[in-house]
């Protein structure tokens, strides 16, 4: 979650953030790390940059590709936020683009980890844009969506030209995460659906005010369907203008004022929006606890969060990452039938070899004799692949894959020779074989296409996965995505074909035991429901109808395994804000045939209310005109990044004066100066404070370079210390000559000079 504050000197961000959806960032002191682990800076990045009309783009050799065509999304953004906005930028704006997230994880741009659900983060300070891409374009072009509405925010709330204070305390984060979400996403989204179909379902629809002060509801889905409904009944500017006034009078005069009613009033209205367009959708379809037979969940051995279920290959156990452990995500091999878990990994608090595990995106696969178990973990800013012993719990074995920094969703060849994985270089995802005896690698794929999340067919020939590829895939051109569709690649001749059943998002595919069909998940109809296609005649089959979804944490994250020899499937389940794993045996496995749609239906359980053409209101409009506001494809004046530093914030500089007293006449206070460098690899501290007279000036200055594996840096300090005693006694008072009472001031001065390195 993040936090907002009134001003300097301490920072703001905002971000996305994908823990359960997307979302935000939290700006924390470099000093506030969990557990003793500190942010570490394991690779030196190179860094260029070059301008656009509107942004200057810091990046490195490694995603120059990459990097040129995110240019032309972010002008894209701007034409679209500007026009929403009704304002144009002054000066450009920064922003600072890392190859992947385990990259973005060592930015010194934002101080404080990082976790695995933050996607991006625009600041205050700088007014940056931080953020890795993803692997898939269509991603990337989101989070930079998202985080360019926080541009735009910043850049009213930041002003110093408007003649009214802009309060940013006073909007809530369901607003400004929320606006974010829709100016990027608009109001087709099945996954933030999902999550309202469940509140609907449970009764449990909050208010606003509820959403503003309740920290159950996660800001971001419920401040997405808010505002989807705000600009469908109102107008889409009228989002914008309930930012921009919310700032100056608070948000309950800003409903009065912009939209003519309350907050109650337009809580209930929504409320009853919700109901009425999802609940007669979801009366035919299956309860979320009639899934299948429930094998994880919290009333169980689990916890509220158990994602990612990989099941053996004889289905007799399942392992899943679950938030049961205390403060933090970890793995657990349980049994398949009563959810018992038998195996915990000593995760990375206690195991020095990893910094975290991946997760959110990505999910383990069994060795074929089922005595083994992949997964993905930080490493060394790199991902590893790590290879467990799960009877005895110790690593067995740890891989890095030269030149590819980022690695997901791992799959294990039947033969047990080789593991497929979707990689990482440059920003763009590809398909990757690894010889677990040779160490040799295999690039299978290497274009702009994202491909992810492969799975083995039982042959050891073909692999599936998930691509935008193929006929009215991705357009690098117009820079217009596609929605991920299955893939199956012959390993042996390379011949690559491309199957798109529906027209929604597919994922996570699964081939059965005896390779004849192919299992997925599918969001096509607005519900993330498991679909079976036989590979001979190409028929489509419907295993599951509920009423929320088989989820992961994001509409992407794995959700589903297959057990290659008992043909037992496992699959989460969102509901109740909880995610549950299921289990269903092959026999439950038929499905019931899929009649194609006619030409022109849509359908609504994945749009959020109220209802309207896909075209309609400016954010729709836009989404669906990939060539408006898209400038030329051009080649860029590149130049090498030089640091330099810019002040960010004054601390409350004081000033006082004293008149008589023990230490007589004299000026009081101080003044603190803090500079960085646009990637925070520098940073320069200059204190001065004052105490009476001249020579009770003092200051310091401190620098620390943080680019580098080993940080460096040193203060230097000169420091009056001035104290006084007063001492009684009887004398002469040499004005008069005569005996008397003697009062005498002493004053004294120490002076503290320290000149210090430091290396951490």
């Amino acid at each position: 979650m993040s936090q907002l504050y009134s001003g300097l000197p301490r920072p703001i961000a905002f971000g996305l953030m994908i823990a359960g959806m997307f979302a935000v960032s939290i700006p924390v002191d470099s000093n506030a790390q969990y557990f003793g682990r500190n942010k570490v800076q394991y690779d030196s990045f190179d860094f260029q940059l070059f301008q656009t009309d509107h942004f200057e783009i810091y990046f490195y050799d490694e995603e120059e590709e990459a990097v040129d065509d995110a240019a032309l999304m972010a002008e894209r953004w701007y034409a679209r936020h500007s026009r929403t906005f009704l304002r144009e930028f002054h000066e450009r704006k920064p922003i600072i683009f890392y190859a992947n997230d385990a990259d973005f994880h060592q930015t010194n741009a934002i101080s404080g980890s990082l976790g695995q659900g933050t996607g991006g983060v625009t600041e205050s300070l700088k007014e940056r844009v931080i953020m890795p891409l993803t692997g898939s374009y269509r991603d990337t072009d989101h989070v930079l969506g998202h985080e360019l509405v926080h541009s735009f925010q910043y850049d009213i709330a930041l002003s110093t030209t408007d003649s009214t204070r802009f309060a940013m305390q006073l909007l809530p984060l369901w607003l400004v995460e929320g606006m974010a979400e829709y100016l990027s996403v608009g109001r087709e989204d099945p996954h933030t659906a999902m999550w309202m179909r469940d509140a609907a379902l449970r009764n449990d629809l909050p208010s606003i005010e509820q959403i503003t002060r309740d920290r159950r509801y996660f800001p971001y889905r419920y401040g997405q369907a808010i505002l989807a409904y705000i600009g469908g009944k109102y107008g889409d500017a009228a989002v914008a203008n309930l930012f921009k006034l919310g700032g100056r009078t608070g948000l309950d005069s800003a409903f009065v004022y912009t939209l003519g009613i309350t907050s109650d009033s337009l809580s209930r209205e929504w409320q009853m929006a919700i109901r009425d367009a999802y609940l007669p959708l979801t009366a035919d379809r299956t309860p979320a606890d009639s899934a299948g037979r429930l094998v994880l969940a919290r009333s169980m051995d689990a916890g509220d969060m158990n994602i990612s279920p990989v099941v053996s290959p004889d289905g007799q156990y399942v392992a899943f990452v679950s938030e049961k452990d205390l403060f933090k995500i970890n793995l657990f091999i349980a049994d398949a039938r009563t959810g018992k878990v038998i195996k915990t990994l000593n995760g990375a608090f206690t195991n020095s070899h990893f910094d975290a595990i991946r997760f959110l995106s990505s999910s383990g696969s069994w060795s074929p004799d089922g005595q083994q178990f992949a997964f993905i973990t930080y490493v060394d800013g790199d991902n590893e692949i790590s290879l467990l012993n799960w009877n005895s719990g110790n690593i067995e074995r740890r891989i890095s894959v030269a030149g590819v920094t980022a690695i997901t969703n791992v799959a294990w060849s039947p033969d047990g020779q080789t593991l497929a994985f979707s990689g990482m270089n440059g920003g763009i995802s590809d398909i990757y074989l690894l010889d677990l005896e040779t160490g040799e690698v295999r690039q299978l794929t290497s274009d702009r296409y994202a491909d992810l999340q492969p799975a083995w067919s039982p042959d050891g020939i073909h692999l599936a996965f998930i691509s935008d590829r193929g006929e009215g895939g991705t357009n690098f051109t117009t820079l217009s995505y596609a929605k991920e569709r299955l893939v199956i690649l012959n390993t042996e001749s390379m011949e690559i074909e491309v199957i798109k059943p529906f027209d929604g998002i597919h994922s996570n595919p699964q081939f059965s035991p005896d390779g004849r069909n192919l299992y997925f998940i599918s969001d096509h109809d607005g519900f993330k429901d498991l679909y079976r296609i036989s590979l001979s005649t190409r028929d489509v089959f419907q295993l599951t109808r509920l009423q929320t979804g088989v989820s992961g944490i994001t509409a992407l994250s794995p959700a589903m395994s297959v057990a290659m020899q008992s043909g037992r499937m496992m699959f989460s389940v969102f509901s109740g804000g909880d995610y549950n794993v299921y289990s269903m045996e092959p026999e439950e496995l038929i499905g019931t045939p899929v009649i194609p749609p006619e030409d022109g239906v849509r359908y609504t359980a994945g749009i959020l209310p109220p209802m309207r053409g896909a075209n309609d209101g400016l954010v729709g409009n836009y989404l669906n005109d990939p060539l408006g506001g898209l400038p030329p494809d051009q080649d860029f004046e590149k130049k090498k990044y030089s640091a330099r530093l810019k002040l960010d914030y004054v601390a409350p500089p004081s000033i006082g004066v004293t008149a008589g007293g023990p230490f007589g006449a004299g000026i009081s206070g101080g003044v603190a100066l803090y500079f960085s460098d646009m990637l925070g690899n520098h940073n320069l501290t200059v204190v001065a404070s004052a105490n009476g007279t001249f020579k009770d000036i003092g200051g310091q200055v401190g620098y620390l370079n943080q680019g580098h594996r080993i940080n460096y840096g040193g203060t230097v300090a000169h420091i009056p210390v001035l104290f006084g005693y007063s001492t009684y006694g009887f004398g002469v008072d040499p004005t008069t000559g005569l005996p008397a009472d003697i009062v005498r001031t002493v004053k004294q001065r120490i002076y503290v000079d320290i000149v210090e390195g430091i290396a951490a």
